[in-house]
Parts: structure tokens; C-alpha cells; sequence
């Protein structure tokens, strides 16, 4: 693993004295465990990619074939397990507590690894594969089925030969408060969509007050999550990044 930073020595003199640390987390933190990302060469489920998926017009046109995406990648994880980096990142949090220091984790993965692993002051900026939102009354809600709803059982192979199986929309998941009934999808941000704007508040006071931050597994190229390092170097604060390679952002560390 490669650590951008000038001095090792330096680093680890500022780390002992920060007293609010920022650890941005991105895919490069599950890889580890096995949690398929969907991104670059190869990421395709069936013959799409991603963002052929994880948008509000794909969700409107095929409810059906969304649902089969997700309810796949929510059983996948559903096997999957925090890896010694989620293990360190909440051990170091649980710690430095103890100090009366602060670690916060802002992550732009939705596979709850981090909480699995113990952290408690985490901020899932795109929201999470194990909650659903109502697309009529708007109620957000955990969700740890499995299957999410019996018509998606056996469903979501991710074998390019495999055909939708075209559920009927009212035998998708769907909401339960009292007198709705509406169609649930994944509480998760998609392409063209925005943060939450109640989340994306409270990270920044974060990053306001941090004195030191982590760049954790993150190739630091989906926006807004992009900005929140180099805006943080801007005003000063110590930035290392810990990765496997150089990203668009590395320089903005030096």
C-alpha cells in the first residue's frame, strides 16, 4: 500500500495530535471482502453496467429489472464480512474515544461493512443497499430480508444469459405504513440524483472541524465526494491518503 504523504515521522506526530479525524472511505476499502463494485472493465451485472441501473429513469422504466439488481447485490453482501481495514478504522475509533479524540468515517459505500465492524460515528453519503424509501409517502426503512419480497427469491443471477423475469409491479417490495402500499426502491443516491441534503450538511460541519483527514480506498472521482480531501488541504488541514495507487487528487496532499 502506497502512503502519499512527505515524512512518515511528520504524519505520525500530527496523528497523535489531532484531535478530530476525518476518514473518507470509498470501493478500494471492501475490495478485500469480496463486494463486487460495478466499475471498470468487467463491471457489467448481466449485459449492464451500473449506470445502466442505478438511475431514477432505469428504476421507472423497469422496476422489475432494478429490483432483481439489487436484491442480488444485497444477498451478495448479505455473505460478505468486514476485512482487517473496516477492523482497524473502528478499532482506531473506539480508541482514540477513550482520549476523548474523534473519528468519524465518511463513506460512499452502501455495504454497512463499517458498521458491521464496530464504527459508530459513520456517514454513508450514498445511503445504504439494506434500506429502502417509499417513492410515495417517502418513508425511509431498514430492511434485512431475505428475500426482500418472495417474487425476488432464486432471482438477480448476474450470468449475462439470464433473462428478466418481468415481476409484476405490485408484487415488488412495498411499503408498509399504515394506508400506502407504495412501490419501495433501494435508499440508495443514484446517477443524476444528489445527496441528501440533511446528510451532506452534517459532513461538511465534520470536515469543518477536522484537523486531520484519512483519504482511505477512494479513487477520489465521484463528485461530491471528490472535493471533500482537497477542500480540506485548502484550509490547511494535514491530508495523507492511503491507496494502491496514485489518484486525480494525490498532488493536492503533497
Amino acid at each position: 500500500m502506497i502512503f502519499f504523504y512527505t515524512d512518515m515521522a511528520a504524519f505520525r506526530e500530527i496523528f497523535a495530535k489531532a484531535k478530530h479525524i476525518a476518514i473518507l472511505t470509498g470501493a478500494g476499502v471492501s475490495a478485500e471482502s469480496g463486494v463486487p463494485t460495478f466499475r471498470g472493465a468487467g463491471g457489467f451485472w448481466r449485459k449492464w453496467q451500473a449506470q445502466d441501473l442505478a438511475a431514477p429513469e432505469a428504476f421507472s422504466r423497469n422496476p422489475s429489472r432494478v429490483w432483481e439488481f439489487y436484491h442480488y447485490r444485497r444477498e451478495v453482501m448479505l455473505t460478505k464480512n468486514p476485512n482487517p481495514a473496516h477492523l482497524a478504522i473502528a478499532e482506531c475509533e473506539a480508541r482514540l474515544s477513550k482520549q476523548g479524540r474523534t473519528v468519524v468515517v465518511i463513506t460512499q459505500n452502501i455495504d454497512e461493512l463499517h458498521t458491521r465492524a464496530g464504527s459508530k460515528n459513520v456517514f454513508e453519503i450514498h445511503g445504504s443497499l439494506f434500506k429502502t424509501r417509499c417513492i410515495n409517502c417517502g418513508n425511509v426503512k431498514e430492511n434485512y430480508r431475505s428475500p426482500i419480497c418472495p417474487a425476488l427469491e432464486g432471482r438477480g443471477a448476474p450470468d449475462p444469459d439470464a433473462v428478466d423475469v418481468q415481476i409484476p409491479v405490485e408484487h415488488l417490495p412495498r411499503c408498509e405504513e399504515k394506508g400506502c402500499n407504495g412501490l419501495l426502491r433501494p435508499n440508495v443516491v443514484w446517477f443524476g440524483e444528489t445527496l441528501d441534503s440533511d446528510i451532506l450538511s452534517q459532513v461538511e460541519k465534520q470536515l469543518d472541524v477536522c484537523d486531520l483527514c484519512l483519504v482511505v480506498g477512494t479513487s477520489s472521482i465521484v463528485y461530491p465526494a471528490a472535493l471533500f480531501a482537497p477542500q480540506a488541504a485548502a484550509r490547511g488541514v494535514p491530508v495523507a491518503e492511503f491507496n494502491m495507487g496514485t489518484t486525480t487528487a494525490t498532488d493536492s496532499f503533497k
